[in-house]
């Protein structure tokens, strides 16, 4: 897959270290990793072994303790906390396994949220997030509250939130855990449009085997290192099996 694709992430050497009890935990350890623009990376692997650490680190949301990060070949670890505000909320969007919406906002002033603090007018937020808002189907939940949607809606509801700011990269983390099999479908196929419409780079975080179905590689994580690394034409996918 490598042939002819731009490199967009770039972890080298990638070491995260936390102090428990007076003891060294390496959450990520020695970790090197290239990912293409506008490609669907799948990461797997058991509680404990790095992938929300990972997270952390390519969404900016945590610095290293060692090694670098690169997007867009601007280097993460060089940016001061400012920097990293900034580039998050123009560059990296999130969806997480708990929707974590607002409750007392409605569904568009959730998805506004964001764009406001990016320094758009309110009329232009507005508008951005409507649109965005009707592109997952929800024209007809504008003024509802998260409480008054369905499990299958609030996550569209975020998701619409990470994709107002068109950002180069979509982090989604087990976006469809609390799912139905119907509803875990439709998001899936909004995720993958967002590489084959948008060029957009999606990384989740799954043990879903079809969101490992619709991937163009697949990474296993163990003991904060990578594991295994597979594109998923070479893989023979089952329920309950991949070979």
């Amino acid at each position: 897959m490598s042939e002819g694709k731009e490199i967009i992430i770039e972890c080298r050497n990638l070491c995260k270290l936390y102090r428990m009890g007076g003891q060294e935990v390496a959450a990520l350890h020695d970790m090197n990793l290239d990912v293409y623009k506008g490609e669907y990376l799948s990461v797997m692997g058991p509680s404990g072994s790095g992938k929300s650490t990972l997270f952390n680190m390519i969404g900016a949301l945590d610095r290293p303790s060692g090694g670098t990060v690169s997007i867009g070949g601007v280097d993460l670890t060089r940016q001061t906390n400012l920097q990293l505000a900034y580039f998050r909320n123009h560059h990296i969007g999130y969806i997480f396994q708990a929707f974590n919406l607002i409750p007392s906002l409605t569904a568009l002033r959730n998805v506004m949220l964001p764009l406001i603090f990016s320094g758009l007018d309110t009329p232009t937020a507005e508008r951005r997030a409507t649109e965005t808002l009707e592109s997952v189907g929800l024209a007809d939940r504008l003024h509802h509250r998260p409480t008054e949607c369905s499990g299958g809606q609030q996550q569209r509801i975020a998701i619409a939130r990470g994709l107002a700011m068109n950002p180069t990269i979509m982090l989604a983390d087990e976006p469809t855990a609390n799912l139905d099999l119907h509803t875990g479908e439709e998001v899936i196929k909004i995720l993958r449009d967002c590489c084959d419409r948008l060029g957009m780079t999606v990384i989740t975080a799954t043990h879903d085997h079809k969101m490992l179905d619709t991937s163009d590689r697949i990474l296993w994580i163990k003991d904060g290192t990578t594991e295994r690394l597979e594109e998923r034409k070479n893989l023979d996918i089952r329920i309950g099996r991949i070979e």
